[in-house]
């Protein structure tokens, strides 16, 4: 019995010596060398509205060691002050004490803010540190934010010849509407960010007067990212669009960015001429010509969930443009220039006349076929010194041009990326033929163009 009870005791001790080295190295850190890691040393809220609760952002706290570490404190400097609102462990306030993280674990601290106006219309920088006390010893993380008021306008009507400058930003809930025979100008740098749902109705004269080093934006009104770096500018449905009615006359926008539309801009039985735009993030169109006469000239037609240019009947003018697409959201239906109402076999029946179309120096070029219909012979529409993907052969429609060449633009979808400017290798730098328009001396981000231009809308990036 003795025996037994001595071999008891032995493998007593052999399990306790195997556990109690565990239950140490388990145990709670008192090292001031044991500290936590973050996933920034900055957690940049961007710009943001006054007024407004901002989207939530998510900061990552490591515990890359092997013991328990307890936070002693988790406080935001200003305390209750604070514009910020912090979220630990599903609780919310300004201050937490005892936070715990396991051995090489991790949690969120989630972070919003609501940020106090300026009395005037110049962002302003906020900064405030998130403090992190760990064994007596403090870390800090800066939560940064740009604030902005902004004028809200509701159902504004523009009834007299207005002109809007960039001296403080614009928010439009409703419909903007600019009534027959009345002219909008909207100066350098101005930009209109439209709510949900929000849209622009041009019933009289649209003016947009931008330039490379201040053009003029037209997009949503939700800011930042949407999940880490991504950014809701290349979501669409943030807002309707822009709808050119019949009565509309003149309407003339240069160095303008119109973007993050359900329905792009639409043209209907009017005329436009734009110079050096960018229409972009569409969940239909980016453009939709219906019976106008539209003249585009170094414009960007890009990312559409549908062509992101439709050409229905009127008269068109597409110099030296970049049409492509890379939509990230669905499906695309629909080349990326789509042609209708352009002959007997193509008749919606308006009794209006057909299509002509003259496409010149332009890129066409994405995921999706170049143009429709295929079979231009009984149309009157030309492609003169474009740049396809697709392989063919020149004819009476087609003349001069680039067939089944890559114009290596900087876009990458998968990360992201949509910059249609070219790399110097491109096949079509200063590949472009003579123009039947007069061009700008600059392209959309201000580069000059050579003597002789390239195809598409713009040069090779400036910093290549």
């Amino acid at each position: 019995m003795k025996t037994l009870h001595n071999t008891i005791f032995i493998l007593l001790a052999v399990v306790i010596s195997a556990i109690l080295p565990a239950c140490i190295e388990d145990g709670v850190s008192t090292s001031p060398a044991d500290q936590p890691e973050f996933s920034t040393d900055t957690l940049k809220f961007g710009e943001q509205f006054t007024g407004d609760v901002t989207v939530t952002h998510r900061l990552m706290v490591y515990n890359r060691h092997d013991k328990i570490m307890s936070i002693s404190d988790i406080s935001l400097a200003e305390g209750e002050r604070s514009v910020f609102r912090l979220n630990v462990d599903g609780q919310s306030g300004s201050r937490f004490s005892g936070i715990e993280i396991r051995p090489n674990d991790s949690i969120y601290v989630l972070v919003s803010a609501r940020l106090n106006l300026n009395d005037s219309y110049d962002p302003t920088i906020i900064d405030e540190d998130l403090n992190f006390v760990t064994n007596g010893v403090k870390r800090t993380v800066v939560l940064s934010a740009l604030a902005m008021d902004v004028e809200t306008l509701t159902d504004p009507v523009i009834d007299t010849d207005t002109r809007w400058d960039a001296d403080h930003p614009r928010r439009i809930y409703g419909t903007l509407r600019v009534e027959p025979g009345t002219r909008l100008t909207l100066g350098p740098g101005v930009t209109l960010y439209f709510h949900d749902k929000a849209s622009m109705q041009i019933d009289g004269t649209l003016i947009a007067e931008g330039t490379a080093e201040a053009p003029v934006t037209l997009r949503g009104d939700r800011l930042g990212s949407v999940v880490g770096d991504i950014s809701f500018d290349l979501m669409a449905s943030q807002w309707g669009g822009v709808k050119f009615s019949p009565t509309s006359t003149g309407n003339d926008l240069k160095f303008a960015e119109i973007r993050n539309t359900s329905s792009g801009v639409a043209a209907d039985s009017t005329s436009l001429t734009m110079v050096n735009c960018r229409l972009r993030n569409s969940a239909t169109n980016a453009l939709r010509s219906n019976h106008s006469d539209l003249t585009a000239i170094g414009c960007e037609f890009a990312e559409s969930a549908r062509s992101p240019l439709l050409l229905h009947g009127g008269k068109a003018v597409i110099a030296h443009c970049t049409v492509s697409n890379y939509y990230l959201f669905s499906a695309i239906s629909g080349a990326l220039i789509a042609a209708e109402h352009t002959d007997p076999d193509h008749d919606d029946e308006s009794g209006a006349p057909y299509l002509s179309a003259r496409i010149e120096n332009t890129i066409l070029y994405g995921s999706s076929a170049d143009l429709s219909p295929k079979d231009l012979t009984a149309t009157d529409i030309t492609l003169t010194n474009c740049l396809l993907r697709s392989n063919g052969t020149d004819d009476d429609r087609f003349i001069s041009c680039i067939w089944g060449a890559d114009p290596l633009f900087y876009t990458v979808r998968a990360d992201y990326i949509f910059d249609y400017r070219l790399h110097p290798d491109s096949p079509a730098i200063e590949a472009a033929g003579a123009s039947s328009v007069a061009l700008p001396d600059t392209d959309f981000y201000g580069t000059p163009h050579p003597s002789r231009r390239s195809v598409g809308a713009y040069e090779a990036k400036a910093d290549s």
